[in-house]
């Protein structure tokens, strides 16, 4: 049994914001019922690289659910999903402010029926203030968070998007690990159910803060600044390809030095500590970028293992599944997907040693389970489909 089996949870959500912190709980051992709309339903199943009409964001953010959709413009859709949450224990939802109070779904009208209930509401700059009403995307919180501003290139003082929907994923980690909190809490009797608000902006601004703002976090006048850790970032560039190296100590600089097949300059006293490779940094830039242009990848990985530099080469996406790291981690699973074919998914990344997570049921078809969970609820599910209620 997974760590949350027993757990009853109603996915309301689209996107990523939502329906990843629900595929965690999924294959963590919940139960998860995904709830979309006729039409489009999550629009998630309509972008990108697709086969058979699933597509590979879908599957990777909505795995071990089961799928109803509802048209939820009727009132007898409003009752089936009124009967899916009294029994939940958890509701997921992503819309914008007032979007489910109008439809009667709001936290207040679930807590009518089901007291015990954990909802989580989503959005992306909180239910009021100046820009509660706003649409947003990840990239429109990357901006306001300021991580965008933390990608800025030096040179050019222009900010930068991280090419990953991180606003999305943050906020998604943050929620399941509410979720987890909250259910902790009513288990232990501390609280019955509860809401949890959970603003994008907030996730965000909470994940930038620890190191980005370590120079902001201290506010006086006397403070002695320095740059962030992140600041100094950079990929260093070898004659075939690229690294992430970090030479922070003076042994780790005598590493660096040896990797690159220059050991000597270790005991070189322009270089032989931190104050005065800061005051020889006109000399030992020029040399750094020297030995990297006469030096291979496998060159240097070797150097900096023998060394113990810390150090990596630059994966790509395509590198990942035969990096001999991520294949002795056991990261990845294949299997085929009746619509998709196969697929390559990564496993959930805690490893519980009693109560293991699981790579949970593939991610379903667009009311792939309607009728079933119509009929658990006490339904007749050729009735509502045939009134357009269910599809």
């Amino acid at each position: 049994m997974g760590p949350l089996e027993g757990v009853n949870v109603v996915d309301l959500s689209v996107m990523i914001s939502g329906p990843l912190a629900g595929m965690m709980l999924a294959d963590q051992g919940a139960s998860v019922i995904k709830v979309e709309s006729p039409g489009l339903g999550d629009i998630m199943r309509f972008l990108g690289t697709s086969k058979g009409g699933m597509t590979g964001i879908f599957a990777n953010n909505n795995r071990g659910k089961r799928s109803i959709v509802v048209d939820l413009k009727k009132p007898e859709g409003i009752e089936v999903v009124r009967k899916l949450v009294a029994d939940a224990d958890v509701v997921i939802q992503n819309f914008r402010p007032g979007a489910m109070e109008r439809l009667g779904l709001g936290y207040e009208d679930v807590k009518a029926i089901n007291d015990d209930v954990i909802y989580v509401s989503i959005s992306g700059f909180g239910p009021d203030g100046p820009y509660s009403h706003r649409r947003v995307y990840d990239n429109v919180i990357q901006a306001a968070s300021g991580l965008a501003s933390v990608q800025t290139d030096p040179a050019t003082g222009t900010p930068a998007l991280f090419r990953t929907l991180l606003c999305d994923k943050i906020t998604s980690y943050t929620a399941a690990q509410a979720i987890t909190a909250a259910l902790f809490a009513r288990a232990t009797g501390k609280a019955k159910g509860q809401h949890v608000v959970l603003a994008m902006l907030d996730a965000a601004v909470a994940f930038m803060w620890p190191d980005s703002a370590m120079d902001a976090a201290l506010l006086d006048d006397d403070v002695n600044r320095t740059p962030t850790i992140g600041s100094n970032y950079a990929v260093t560039s070898l004659s075939d390809g690229h690294v992430a190296v970090s030479a922070v100590t003076d042994a780790e600089f005598r590493g660096l030095f040896a990797a690159y097949g220059r050991p000597d300059l270790g005991d070189d006293p322009r270089f032989s500590s931190a104050g005065a490779r800061m005051q020889n940094l006109a000399d030992l830039i020029p040399l750094m970028r020297e030995f990297a242009e006469r030096t291979t990848v496998d060159e240097f990985m070797q150097g900096a293992e023998t060394h113990d530099v810390p150090a990596s080469k630059v994966n790509s996406i395509d590198d990942l599944p035969t990096d001999p790291q991520v294949v002795h981690n056991e990261i990845f699973v294949e299997r085929q997907h009746p619509l998709a074919g196969t697929i390559r998914e990564p496993r959930p990344a805690p490893r519980f040693s009693q109560t293991p997570a699981t790579v949970s049921s593939l991610a379903p078809r667009f009311g792939e389970h309607s009728d079933e969970i119509a009929a658990e609820l006490g339904f007749d599910a050729a009735t509502l489909r045939a009134a357009g209620v269910i599809y």
